[in-house]
């Protein structure tokens, strides 16, 4: 089995001093690092906007995926990927026009993201599934870090295990919230390529054995 990707969300680092943190990443042995953006509004909290990206981007090689947590992405879907995203992701609640969306971060040669929340099924977006490049299943109602993993949650990366196996798709599975030591295993056995870890990334003392880990 291939080991997954991982992902440390810098919402669970020191806001202070974001360019540690994304040193962090990086010196762990971590492939990705996972940027939650948020309005206040689709879900209920506030965090930062494009120029976070665009000045943490000369700190770090490593791939940037931004999950867009806002109502009406499309209003700065061009910013962020102007600041350096790699991957954008968007939430199939948040927006109208997805499948347009979707064809627009393609045009602005980024890889397309979709997102479902807890309670969305997998059949909710499943015609957009040959568009995204990524899909993200959300393992906890999203706002907030340091919650646990909901376990209904990942029987959605095994339908998309499925779905994927039978379009000959290649888009990659990716979860979001709870994820740690002990719920890393349910996450590998579901089928997930990417695994975003927040608090259990920066607080751990030994973040390089952690990776190792998660990884398994």
């Amino acid at each position: 089995m291939k080991k997954p990707i991982i992902a440390p969300s810098v919402l669970a680092a020191d806001f202070s001093n974001f360019a540690a943190g994304v040193a962090d990443i990086r010196a762990a042995g971590a492939e990705w690092i996972h940027l939650d953006v948020m309005d206040g509004k689709f879900v209920p909290n506030l965090t930062f906007g494009p120029k976070l990206v665009q000045d943490l981007r000369p700190k770090s090689s490593g791939i940037f995926d931004v999950h867009l947590m806002i109502y009406e992405p499309d209003r700065l879907i061009p910013e962020f990927a102007k600041a350096g995203a790699d991957y954008l992701t968007i939430h199939a609640e948040a927006a109208v026009h997805t499948h347009r969306l979707l064809v627009g971060i393609h045009k602005l040669g980024k890889k397309s993201g979709i997102s479902i929340v807890p309670s969305t099924p997998v059949s909710f977006i499943e015609p957009l599934l040959p568009l995204a490049d990524l899909v993200l299943v959300m393992t906890v109602d999203p706002g907030f870090g340091g919650q646990e993993l909901i376990p209904e949650c990942l029987d959605k990366v095994k339908r998309l295990v499925e779905i994927r196996q039978r379009l000959g798709g290649a888009f990659l599975i990716s979860v979001d919230g709870g994820i740690n030591e002990t719920t890393a295993p349910l996450a590998r056995n579901a089928g997930v390529d990417v695994m975003v870890t927040g608090s259990a990334f920066f607080d751990a003392p030994d973040k390089t054995a952690l990776v190792a880990r998660l990884k398994g």
